[in-house]
């Protein structure tokens, strides 16, 4: 552990470079690319909205607890770090860590499948057993270009509302949650509906759920369950368990 930092903010560093690994085992990458993002809690804080954020240029693969970038919403390094951090991802991440108050995670993606729902003109199909588990979750926001320009932000939050699966059209995919176990659950199932939907329209035409079996499929969906520990826990653990034997070397 990091002596010079607090214990809490030390273990939501480890925590999200566990991620970040995760993501890099996934298959979930983009170069030096997209983000994932966590809000420290206030105890270390004082109340300010700060958030730890990936240093710009490095793969995820290179992602430690130690290298992870400190920010507040204005966008100042708050701890000193030497790296540069990507505007396209501050002033997206900040936007939603500012405006949703449960937003304590949030992370986007450019994978193949999740751009390929993202430009299609009907988005993400109500057909297969993951999209089922979205059922009014999903929330859609037109693009704008590259998401640098500080005045798209007040539209991104009318878009998302209190949805915490967003598909940002002919862009990619978002997720947050109140943490980052519960966002990856989100994002997890929404790449999976993607998936499937980009096989199924590659062999013919999705066969439709109905709205009610949808409905259903979503409340019973366990990667929503509030029980054992938390949304999304149990998976996110298992996961990180996976990293540490590949490569522990995030927890530095």
């Amino acid at each position: 552990m990091n002596t010079t930092c607090h214990p809490l903010e030390w273990a939501a560093r480890v925590e999200l470079a566990a991620c970040y690994r995760i993501f890099a085992m996934l298959g979930w990458t983009e170069m030096i690319y997209n983000h994932i993002t966590v809000r420290l809690p206030a105890e270390v804080t004082q109340g300010d909205n700060q958030f730890l954020i990936n240093p710009f240029g490095l793969h995820y693969s290179e992602v430690t607890a130690s290298n992870l970038v400190k920010v507040n919403l204005a966008g100042e390094v708050l701890d000193g770090s030497t790296h540069p951090i990507n505007p396209a991802g501050y002033v997206l991440h900040s936007t939603i860590h500012g405006g949703i108050a449960g937003a304590h995670a949030v992370m986007h993606t450019h994978t193949t499948a999740g751009v390929a729902v993202a430009s299609l003109k009907g988005g993400l199909s109500q057909s297969n057993f993951y999209s089922a588990q979205l059922h009014n979750m999903v929330a859609y926001h037109e693009f704008e270009g590259i998401t640098v320009h500080a005045e798209e932000g007040p539209r991104v939050l009318a878009s998302i509302g209190q949805r915490k699966a967003v598909i940002l059209k002919n862009h990619g995919l978002l997720a947050w949650g109140a943490a980052l176990p519960e966002a990856f659950a989100v994002l997890w199932t929404l790449q999976r509906a993607c998936e499937i939907q980009l096989a199924t329209l590659a062999m013919g035409d999705p066969l439709p759920v109905p709205e009610a079996i949808a409905a259903k499929c979503t409340r019973d969906s366990l990667q929503f369950d509030m029980k054992h520990g938390g949304v999304g826990k149990d998976v996110f653990d298992a996961l990180v368990r996976q990293v540490d034997r590949i490569d522990p070397s995030y927890r530095s």
